[in-house]
């Protein structure tokens, strides 16, 4: 029905590539509606298994269940905190979490929210009320319940439940902040079995190490390559909504990164392996009708679900609505966040070539001139710079009109303490942009990648002089050594200086290099 009223031959006639923003948003809600519309999940009736109605009934003495996937802590606040966790294809079922703080021997809320079948049995718990820089213990599960049951708490046993706790987000705008990023974590899956998974789970052991050591961990950036859908870039890939569950399920339950993410307000963005390699340059318009749509629906299932990307329902206890844009703002202590979609708004047509769509420049250009005395982190999952060797079309070297706009932007508003986050290449590099002519203009790349690859890499970085194609002569400086092993890095922040070091896959300290503001 939704298809024929918006004019299927129409859908079908023009290439994503071709497409305005706001229709390319059109197609991703038309795609989401009726998705959603055709599942049981939206339904205001009880669940039915075999066309039997089931009533709602009041669940007494029962057990909650582990979760199959998660818990991922996702979006973080002074005074809330989202909750991402799966339960069982294999009945109606229903998630339930309780948090307390961490000195406090009782739970003080508790939440029950729908896993729906549409998002793979999956749902968001979110708490609010939550004190600024405090530490909270959680539980989450799921019960065997269809919709509209009645919990009776005081009777549910939690004793097969894990407990994790995690800290909010700082509310005072000074408040120094350190946190972990990188991107591109490979995991070869080929006839229903997974290689490489041991290797690349030890990075995100390395990670946990020192949250247990007791360095504070106020967040975890993936910027992108979370999975490889398509493997090998031609053999196996993923086509359809269940083998992209089923990707994420693989990735995200591997013991090191389920245990990081249960713990660590964790913040992503998708690159093109979440989709296809170097998307949308080789879609097809097969591709684009039923691939895309997969992809993007498994993404806001498992990585935007638990994002600020969603809003929240008036009470501020649920997840609401359908998003139209895949960009998202947040902040912490000291810290601004952009995290942009520069993957799915690409337009790729000769002299009118835009890795991001006109609006998210606007709101990009808006959010870094709204005066906060903070410093400014954009993460892109392509480097804004230095450029290769042997500059790509892919990445912002590609796209360099709008790569000027953006730095031209920064110099004429004079804006501070503005710093790039980035991957994809496989390898890990800083480095700072200067004008000449312009004393007071600095903006800083940190890119860290990868996570885990397995393969050599060639990206070569031109690690001193002008930008490729720059309409004012900006100079690369100040540049790190190049890391190409496996790593992770950690960013230490202030208003006056910030501090970034690598680590290998080990954990060991590989550079550290400090910045000044």
């Amino acid at each position: 029905l939704l298809a024929s009223t918006v004019g299927t031959a129409k859908i079908r006639a023009e290439p994503l590539t071709m497409m305005t923003p706001t229709r390319r948003r059109y197609r991703l809600m038309i795609h989401l509606l009726c998705l959603l519309t055709c599942s049981e999940a939206f339904s205001t009736v009880p669940y039915q298994k075999n066309n039997a109605r089931i009533e709602p009934r009041l669940f007494t003495a029962s057990r909650v269940q582990p979760l199959t996937a998660g818990p991922i802590l996702g979006a973080t606040t002074p005074d809330s905190a989202r909750l991402f966790g799966r339960g069982s294809e294999e009945m109606s079922c229903i998630g339930v979490a309780r948090i307390r703080r961490e000195e406090e021997p009782s739970y003080s809320q508790e939440r029950s929210f729908r896993m729906k079948p549409t998002f793979d049995y999956t749902g968001v718990a979110v708490f609010n009320k939550l004190e600024a820089l405090t530490r909270y213990s959680y539980q989450m599960g799921y019960l065997e319940a269809n919709v509209g049951s009645t919990i009776d708490w005081s009777a549910l046993d939690w004793s097969g439940v894990e407990t994790h706790g995690f800290r909010t987000a700082a509310a005072n705008r000074r408040e120094k902040r350190s946190f972990v990023f990188g991107s591109c974590r490979y995991l070869l899956k080929l006839f229903g079995g997974s290689f490489f998974d041991d290797r690349g789970d030890k990075t995100f052991r390395s990670i946990g190490e020192q949250v247990d050591s007791g360095i504070e961990t106020d967040a975890l950036l993936m910027l992108g390559d979370q999975i490889y859908a398509d493997d090998l870039n031609f053999f196996s890939p993923d086509v359809k909504l269940p083998q992209y569950f089923a990707r994420y399920r693989d990735a995200f339950t591997q013991d090191h990164i389920r245990a990081l993410m249960a713990r660590v307000p964790t913040f992503m963005t998708l690159d093109d392996h979440e989709i296809e390699d170097n998307w949308p340059a080789k879609a097809t318009r097969k591709d684009e009708m039923t691939l895309y749509p997969a992809a993007i629906h498994s993404y806001l299932t498992y990585q935007m679900s638990h994002s600020p990307l969603y809003e929240l329902t008036p009470d501020g206890n649920h997840i609401t609505g359908v998003p139209t844009k895949l960009w998202y703002t947040f902040q912490d202590g000291c810290c601004d966040f952009f995290i942009m979609d520069s993957r799915t708004e690409r337009k790729l047509d000769e002299g009118r070539r835009k890795m991001i769509s006109t609006e998210q420049m606007t709101a990009l250009k808006m959010w870094l001139s709204d005066g906060a005395d903070a410093v400014k982190f954009v993460a892109s999952t392509t480097p804004m710079f230095p450029d290769a060797e042997s500059p790509s079309e892919d990445t912002w070297s590609g796209f360099v009109e709008q790569r000027n706009e953006i730095l031209n932007f920064i110099q004429k508003n004079k804006i501070p303490r503005v710093v790039f986050l980035s991957g994809d290449v496989h390898c890990s590099v800083s480095a700072k942009l200067t004008l000449s002519s312009d004393p007071d203009f600095s903006v800083l790349s940190l890119i860290s990648s990868a996570f885990y690859w397995p393969y050599p890499n060639s990206w070569e970085p031109q690690l001193s002089g002008p930008l490729y194609e720059s309409s004012v002569r900006y100079e690369v400086e100040g540049a790190s050594m190049v890391v190409r092993n496996d790593n992770f890095s950690r960013v230490t922040v202030t208003l006056e200086e910030l501090t970034v070091e690598v680590f290998d896959r080990k954990g060991n300290s590989l550079t550290k290099t400090e910045f000044a503001f």
